[in-house]
């Protein structure tokens, strides 16, 4: 952790909800005037999308699974956190995506590689939103460079709703496909994914409130208002709860350390809940 080069990672797997938990942190750094390195971890996959292919068709699900540790180059991600919390700098790369035009138009192919390079200058925060941003193992400790680690959790059964629709009709696979890969990455999700959660500050769960028991037969995808969000804090000592539960309505609190909003009012919710704390590690006070 630093007091003067702050990191703040969301982490969650594939289809939970990290791009969008991404969209409102960016909206509050432009509202506090802040400059943020903006990081995904996307960029720290070891293989581009035709390596992936190419072990695919060899049958290779294992060393293809993004979830997986040994699929990721996890050492340069804790040396970037490493770097960026001693020094404000540090070395990362971007993975192009098809709808990256820039990116494109500079003449990268998509599901490729930038080069490795340094962040930009003089920036007030870093923020990685990823598979990994809070890994604790044998050989990596990436959570203890984290100033503000959040969790975005759906439930199972809706995270796997929200990845085959995703990936059926915005990136053109099969359910069948999608399917095999949700069984294929189920251990490296235990193992690598799951645990990251017990290192989170706050964790967001979304939960339907429509039945979701067989996830693959479901063809559209819950609604915000027909979910709740659970949020739990590691540390409720210092949240306010009457306050958030009396400017979010129809809150409760389950427990002593956890609210349960409706889904609608996330971004309320976040802005609430995670712009003070962004207030805070800018002054120079970090989180236990």
């Amino acid at each position: 952790m630093s007091k003067r080069h702050p990191i703040i990672a969301v982490t969650g797997s594939s289809g939970a909800g990290t791009t969008t938990t991404g969209q409102i942190f960016s909206r509050i750094f432009a509202a506090e005037g802040l400059q943020a390195a903006m990081v995904t971890g996307d960029s720290f996959h070891r293989y581009n999308r035709e390596q992936m292919a190419r072990l695919a068709a060899k049958g290779q699900f294992g060393e293809r699974n993004h979830f997986a540790l040994a699929a990721n180059h996890i050492d340069k991600l804790e040396a970037l956190f490493y770097d960026y919390a001693h020094t404000g700098n540090g070395r990362y790369r971007q993975y192009v995506h098809d709808e990256d035009r820039d990116l494109v138009e500079q003449g990268h192919k998509p599901g490729s590689f930038t080069s490795w390079g340094p962040l930009p200058p003089d920036t007030d925060l870093l923020f990685y939103e990823g598979l990994h941003g809070g890994v604790v193992t044998d050989n990596y400790n990436i959570a203890q460079y984290v100033d503000l680690l959040i969790g975005v959790v759906p439930i199972v059964n809706l995270e796997w709703i929200q990845k085959i629709h995703r990936d059926t009709h915005k990136r053109g696979y099969s359910q069948d496909a999608v399917v095999e890969t949700i069984i294929n990455r189920m251990d490296d999700y235990v193992h690598d994914i799951v645990p990251q959660f017990s290192h989170s500050h706050i964790n967001f769960q979304r939960i339907p409130l429509v039945d979701t028991s067989n996830p693959f037969v479901v063809r559209d995808v819950p609604t915000e208002d027909e979910s709740l969000l659970v949020i739990h804090f590691r540390d409720p000592s210092e949240v306010d709860f009457p306050y958030l539960l009396q400017l979010i309505p129809n809150s409760s609190l389950s427990r002593h350390d956890t609210i349960v909003i409706p889904g609608t009012k996330m971004p309320l919710a976040m802005d609430l809940m995670v712009r003070p704390m962004v207030q805070r590690l800018i002054a120079g006070k970090p989180f236990a």
